[in-house]
């Protein structure tokens, strides 16, 4: 079977972004069923929906990784990038996001904008995409159109505009009247997604025709021809009003308002229409990218141009291989053919090029500027490469990769089986760069870290379902630093009388505190020869040696300078090793004189939540050592911003789905390290003596 190939005029890409629990999942599987993409209808608590097919997603009911479906409608393919709205996997939503010319927005229509909307917001913002607002679970109990609306208006601004009003709310919800052309669609509530096209309700009319009027004189002011003729008539033909509504939204100065009630399947095709006629074809697209010298630039798109692909996500499947999905931004790409990765600079051949319908693979001709793909079984292509030809100087700009929040230690419950743990985290971490895995250089230990626990514990999901080993999670480690409160002087001497060479070396130092997130200083103030230029480095590397493990609780030292000032050298006896040695020694002995302190990482927290519910997680936050920094009230919901150390987080999430019953959300990002209180930092300190012993 060979899937149709579209010109790129006729291509729309639409990420489908918001926050957990919106429907977005459900909101695709009725496209891909409205457009005959598929034969039956997906669902979420079946497990059968086309985007949501890893073992994980299904079993737990949430998106964990972005995902692609094509649906034919009109005379156009409309690529559909489902993304997670947990705010652990952002990075895949943001995947979605860069190889898309607009973002579906799905808000819920209870629950209003929520902590992962305004996130995908700022970042449809920062890459200039337009955004399209689907207003979901108009069926729910406690669903407000009017409601919603003024929410997202204060949230986002006045050019957040209804290009639809809802006809009925909850249960009564059954279509919409569209603003543009003024009629009527109403939809069964049998989930068969019939259309019927019909005249707008009498009891809406004058409703519509206000709504309508507001619409106009927005797409009006927008443009200033548009706005001479408003002028003129006092108002827009339905022309004027057809032309000029895509150029606003393209250029982000409105962001047009739909309903649905996607669970019931009403109201999909008239969101259909609106993407093929508002969101920008993909070769009107300019894309971020770096010549050779690593500047960058906004590059446009040529149907006809240099091949240029962009590989936003990798699916590592046990049997089929490495299944790399990519973006044409320019040019084309054929089956069978080499093509260079540019940023490792390695040749790869294509095998066939494929259409994406969720895990099934459909062999086209070629993708064509502005189409998504997969081709599999690329040797060394990984997340943000570029593909394109030897001739072409550019790559495009990849989406930055955040480091891990949360680590734990992970241990093979088999013996023999460390291997396998390696390859398979290899093999996962291929196809989420978010997850990272190292070895701990102070205890040895295998770690993975993450977005969050979940994020982990998914990891650990596949690890064994996938790959067939069983691991135990060790309690994540709260990355502790030590550093220095005042400043202290002093000479240390190493010396050590051999049958041979001996070694010598004296070294005088001032230790002294910097500003937290000063790092390391290093000065030199020796004047004269009392220690040769060449070993003076060689104390440097002593301290730095020794500051990898502080005198409290073993964890590295930082924010401090150390500046030699005198020392002596032996003709014979003196070495590099020797200054070394003396320069471990020096800092060992200083660093105790010098007011020793705990830090740990203190994070900052958004916390979103009903308002029933404040009190207790007031209360909690301030049992966790939390500091309140503000609460934003929205309707029914407040958000809570504070700062509270990683180390009373890392059992959080239960929490607050206990207090609120699973209605509260979080996200959290490193913010910066403070001093542990005197009290704690005993317990810290002894904790890691124990743990030094057990390794013993």
């Amino acid at each position: 079977m060979t899937s149709k190939l579209f010109p790129s005029q006729k291509i729309r890409n639409v990420a489908v972004v918001g926050h957990s629990s919106t429907g977005k999942t459900t909101f695709i599987a009725d496209v891909l069923f409205d457009t005959g993409a598929v034969n039956r209808l997906g669902k979420v608590d079946k497990g059968n929906t086309v985007t949501d097919f890893d073992e994980e997603a299904i079993e737990r009911r949430i998106t964990i990784a972005a995902a692609v479906a094509h649906a034919p409608y009109r005379d156009c393919k409309i690529n559909l990038i489902d993304t997670p709205g947990y705010s652990i996997f952002t990075t895949e939503a943001i995947q979605g996001l860069k190889v898309a010319e607009a973002a579906l927005m799905v808000v819920s229509a209870v629950a209003g904008p929520e902590v992962q909307t305004e996130k995908m917001w700022k970042t449809c913002a920062a890459y200039g995409r337009p955004v399209l607002f689907l207003l979901n679970l108009m069926d729910r109990e406690r669903a407000s159109a009017a409601r919603s609306l003024a929410q997202l208006e204060k949230k986002f601004g006045r050019g957040v505009v209804p290009i639809q009003l809802p006809i009925g709310e909850e249960g009564a919800f059954s279509g919409v009247v569209d603003l543009v052309h003024m009629v009527a669609w109403t939809f069964p509530s049998d989930e068969s997604g019939t259309p019927t096209k019909g005249d707008v309700p009498a009891n809406l009319r004058e409703e519509a025709e206000a709504a309508r009027n507001a619409l106009i004189e927005m797409v009006a002011e927008q443009d200033e021809a548009l706005l001479e003729r408003f002028f003129s008539a006092g108002t827009l033909s339905g022309e004027e009003l057809a032309q000029g509504l895509p150029k606003a939204v393209a250029a982000r100065q409105i962001f047009p308002l739909m309903y649905c009630s996607a669970g019931r399947n009403q109201a999909v095709q008239p969101v259909l229409d609106a993407i093929v006629d508002l969101v920008p074809d993909p070769t009107t697209a300019t894309f971020a990218t770096r010549n050779l010298a690593g500047e960058e630039m906004m590059t446009q798109a040529q149907a006809e141009g240099q091949p240029i692909a962009y590989v936003f996500k990798t699916i590592s499947d046990p049997f089929a291989g490495r299944i790399s999905l990519l973006r044409v931004f320019s040019g084309k790409f054929s089956a069978d053919s080499t093509y260079l990765n540019r940023p490792r600079e390695v040749t790869e051949r294509f095998g066939p090029v494929n259409a994406v319908q969720g895990k099934e693979l459909t062999p086209i001709e070629k993708l064509v500027t502005g189409d998504i793909g997969a081709v599999a079984k690329l040797k060394e292509t990984r997340t943000g490469d570029t593909l394109t030809t030897k001739e072409c100087p550019l790559t495009v700009v990849p989406v930055p990769i955040p480091e891990g929040a949360i680590s734990f230690a992970i241990t093979p419950k088999s013996k023999g089986d460390e291997d396998k743990i390696s390859q398979g985290l290899a093999r996962l971490q291929e196809e989420d760069p978010t997850l990272h895995i190292g070895r701990d250089p102070q205890t040895k230990e295998q770690l993975v870290a993450g977005a969050g626990q979940l994020h982990v514990e998914i990891a650990v999901a596949r690890l064994r379902k996938r790959y067939k080993v069983d691991v135990t999670l060790q309690p994540p480690k709260v990355p502790y630093r030590e550093t220095i409160t005042k400043a202290v002087e002093l000479s240390s001497r190493h010396k050590k009388q051999t049958g041979g060479h001996g070694q010598f070396a004296e070294a005088k130092i001032r230790l002294e505190p910097l500003p937290r997130g000063g790092g390391y200083e290093f000065v030199d103030k020796i004047f004269g020869g009392a220690i040769s230029q060449n070993y003076r480095p060689s104390v440097d590397k002593g301290i730095q040696s020794a500051a990898l493990s502080g005198p409290l609780s073993g964890n590295p030292v930082v924010d401090f300078r150390v500046t030699l000032l005198d020392g002596k050298e032996h003709d014979v006896d003196s070495s590099d090793m020797a200054f070394q040695i003396c320069g471990r020694k020096a800092f060992r002995e200083a660093v105790k004189q010098a007011g020793p302190t705990i830090l740990e990482p203190v994070m900052q927290v958004e916390i979103t939540a009903p308002d029933e519910f404040l009190g207790d997680i007031m209360g909690d936050l301030n049992s966790r050592r939390g500091r309140v920094q503000g609460m934003e009230p929205a309707d029914g919901q407040t958000v809570v911003k504070a700062q509270v150390p990683l180390a009373e987080m890392l059992t959080y999430s239960q929490t607050l789905r206990s207090i609120t019953g699973g209605r509260g959300d979080f996200h959290m990002e490193y913010s910066h390290y403070d001093e542990v209180p005197r009290q704690l930092q005993d317990k810290i300190a002894a904790a890691s003596g124990k743990a030094a012993e057990a390794e013993e």
